[in-house]
Order: structure tokens, then C-alpha cells, then sequence
């Protein structure tokens, strides 16, 4: 007698209306978070984004100089 057969109808899937609630979830959450940084960014004063993107470059090492 073979395991396999029972270990294969052991597992059972995720079944596709979970997996695409997810993926429905991952994208609406996704574009929030898009939209907060664009109007983060549209609102905050020029010399804010300049500072956060210098201090982000010297954190990963990066010469900007």
C-alpha cells in the first residue's frame, strides 16, 4: 500500500475565494498606503523631503555629496 495517496488527500488547499480576498485586501491596503505617501508628500514642505531623502541616503551609505 502506497502513502502517498493519503498523505495527498491529507492537505487540502486554500480554497480561492480566501485567496483572493487576500489579494483584494494586500491591493486596497496597498494603494492606501500609495495614497498617504503621495499626499504626504504633495503637503509637506520641499526642505522636509529634501532633509528625509539626504538622511536616507547617508543611513544606506551613500554618498549624496
Amino acid at each position: 500500500m502506497s502513502v502517498a495517496p493519503l498523505l495527498t488527500a491529507a492537505v487540502t488547499a486554500p480554497s480561492q475565494t480566501s485567496l483572493s480576498k487576500d489579494k483584494l485586501a494586500s491591493s486596497v491596503l496597498t494603494a492606501l498606503l500609495g495614497l498617504v505617501l503621495v499626499y504626504a508628500a504633495g503637503f509637506a514642505e520641499s526642505a522636509i523631503l529634501h532633509n528625509a531623502a539626504h538622511d536616507g541616503r547617508h543611513s544606506a551609505s551613500f554618498p549624496c555629496h
